[in-house]
C-alpha cells in the first residue's frame, strides 16, 4: 500500500514538471523577411494530439501547421508559406518563453516565442 501511494506521488510530481505548450504565443523572427518576422502561433491539444496555426502580423491569413508533435519537450511542425515548406522546432525555456528555429530551403531562422496572457 505504501509503495502504491509513493508511486502515485512521484507520478503526480513528475507530470507537474512538464511545461504545456498549449496557448497563444507571440513570435519574433528578426532575421526573417519583412512581413514574416512577427505574428502569433496558436497551439491546441484535442483528441490526444497537438495542432498548430500561424498568423502573420498584418495579414488576415491563418496558416495551419502539419505533422505537429511533442517529443522530449520539443514541439515541431511544418507550415507551407508561399509554396515553401518551413519546419519549425521549439523548446520551452519556462512557462512563458519558447525558443527554436524555422528551417527552410535558404537556411534557418531563430525564433523567440512569448506566451500571450489571456484577457479577462
Amino acid at each position: 500500500m505504501l509503495l502504491l501511494f509513493s508511486t502515485s506521488i512521484i507520478s503526480a510530481l513528475s507530470s507537474q514538471g512538464k511545461k504545456s505548450p498549449v496557448g497563444k504565443w507571440k513570435f519574433e523572427a528578426p532575421y526573417a523577411p519583412e512581413g514574416y518576422n512577427t505574428g502569433t502561433i496558436e497551439i491546441s491539444f484535442a483528441e490526444n494530439k497537438y495542432s498548430t496555426a500561424i498568423s502573420l502580423s498584418g495579414a488576415d491569413l491563418i496558416i495551419p501547421g502539419n505533422k505537429t508533435k511533442l517529443e522530449n519537450d520539443t514541439l515541431s511542425f511544418s507550415v507551407m508559406i508561399d509554396t515553401e515548406e518551413v519546419v519549425v522546432s521549439l523548446k520551452a525555456e519556462n512557462d512563458t518563453k519558447m525558443t527554436g528555429k524555422a528551417v527552410y530551403s535558404e537556411g534557418e531562422i531563430p525564433l523567440t516565442l512569448t506566451r500571450e496572457v489571456p484577457k479577462n
